[in-house]
């Protein structure tokens, strides 16, 4: 399956979710906007940090939403590359596999 066609699964799933749980998942979204808005960091450390996050903790789906959103907010396959290497250093080889994943989403996205 391409990353293009995860992509939107996971949307459908989320759509689905929003259905059944609307309260909940206004209120998740609302905290995201909140937290990627304003303060020190800018939105691309933000999404950086949210990738070594989604890679340690082995989230297909959200390397692959947070993978998006980097190519969109102009991340370079260097500066990914370098999130890369720290998210491996922190979680070792599980994280390593993951980052494999991510780069590859990159590079397939960003064509």
């Amino acid at each position: 399956m391409s990353w293009q066609e995860k992509i939107k699964d996971t949307r459908q799933g989320l759509r689905a979710l929003n259905g059944a749980l609307p309260d909940t998942t206004r209120a998740f979204g609302a905290l995201g906007a909140v937290v990627k808005q304003g303060g020190e960091l800018d939105y691309k450390t933000k999404e950086f940090i949210a990738l070594g996050i989604s890679i340690a903790i082995r989230c297909e789906p959200c390397i692959t939403l947070h993978t998006e959103a980097l190519i969109k907010a102009g991340a370079s396959r260097a500066e990914f590359s370098d999130v890369l290497a720290m998210t491996i250093q922190m979680g070792g080889g599980p994280s390593m596999m993951y980052a494999a994943k991510a780069l590859e989403c990159f590079d397939e996205l960003s064509q």
